[in-house]
């Protein structure tokens, strides 16, 4: 039965207040990150000063490098400049090169983008098939083996799992490069190769992570009294899982699915070194080695923002789900 007009109004205006509020604090987490940001990469020690000079460079030149690049500058005063010119969308120049970090960051950018994409296409088909397989015979023979496998890579580290790639794909087999050279992509047999061992890296923990997530979901709404009135109806266990229990599980099933692709920022950035995939990851490593603070605050910026919108998300179709529950 549908809720009254006033209960639906009332129900709507409750979801509104909740997402605003998810919202407000979303944008209260990325003043804190940016803030966070410009701590940590200020405590760095050592700065791109001593970088270019090098070790024999005497103290009154490392000082007139450091007062032209304006390194002498208060902290306060730094903070001031980098946020307004990020709010204003002038992450600023890099210290290493003098071009502009948006110049750089970029095409990594696009890199990064374009390897999480095609694990998402790969990971989130492959987890909600096995994760609503595992709901439907759970305690069976296949959920045994999904709940042992996913167990067993989620407790694996993903550089061992990167190293186990190359040593077996690129070693061993000699099937595909052990880096990912992206320029030599001319057909998609080419981007097959370059990407096999970074997506099959990513895609084993996101996998893991997303087929546990979603398997918890579904066997929850499928416990509900709707659930065993289909059954007691005779309908099929394939009919009353994609038909009556998933309809009813889409807000957590995303929200798994977002936290669980969440997760792969912290993978991509261990998948881009061993592999020497050109991305933004492996741009941060370099920056940060070579104390490019600009460029290392944009990188780290951007990912973040990333996580903050994955999960803000799923906490809003969280909320637009359980409103919708109420209202039927």
């Amino acid at each position: 039965m549908k809720g009254r007009p006033g209960s639906l109004s009332a129900g709507r205006s409750v979801m509104g207040r909740l997402v605003m509020s998810r919202l407000g604090a979303a944008g209260f987490s990325l003043v804190f990150v940016i803030v966070t940001i410009f701590v940590i990469t200020s405590a760095l020690p050592g700065d791109v000063a001593d970088t270019l000079l090098g070790q024999g460079a005497t103290p009154e030149a490392t000082a007139r490098l450091r007062e032209a690049l304006h390194l002498d500058q208060p902290a306060w005063l730094r903070f001031w400049h980098w946020a307004g010119g990020m709010l204003t969308g002038d992450p600023g120049r890099s210290l290493l090169t003098g071009h502009p970090v948006s110049e750089l960051v970029l095409p990594r950018l696009h890199n990064s983008l374009l390897l999480a994409g095609a694990t998402a296409a790969v990971s989130v088909p492959l987890a909600l098939a096995a994760g609503l397989a595992c709901a439907m015979f759970r305690g069976g023979w296949f959920d045994r083996i999904v709940t042992f496998l996913t167990l067993a890579t989620v407790s694996v580290p993903v550089f061992l799992i990167a190293t186990l790639a190359v040593f077996v794909f690129a070693v061993q087999l000699k099937i595909v490069p052990s880096l990912s050279d992206i320029g030599s992509i001319h057909s998609v047999w080419q981007f097959i190769r370059v990407f096999l061992m970074p997506v099959l890296t990513l895609t084993s923990v996101t996998v893991a992570q997303m087929v546990r997530m979603i398997r918890a979901c579904m066997i929850d709404v499928l416990s509900a009294p709707y659930i065993e009135m289909a059954v007691l109806k005779g309908l099929s266990p394939q009919r009353i899982v994609l038909l009556n229990a998933l309809p009813n599980a889409i807000g957590p099933v995303v929200n798994a699915i977002a936290l669980s692709l969440s997760s792969l920022l912290g993978g991509v950035v261990v998948v881009e070194t061993v592999f020497s995939y050109p991305g933004m990851a492996g741009l941060m490593v370099e920056s940060v080695a070579a104390r490019d603070i600009p460029v290392v605050q944009c990188c780290a910026l951007v990912f973040c923002v990333a996580y903050l919108a994955l999960t803000t998300t799923a906490d809003i179709v969280g909320i637009a789900s359980a409103s919708r529950k109420r209202d039927a």
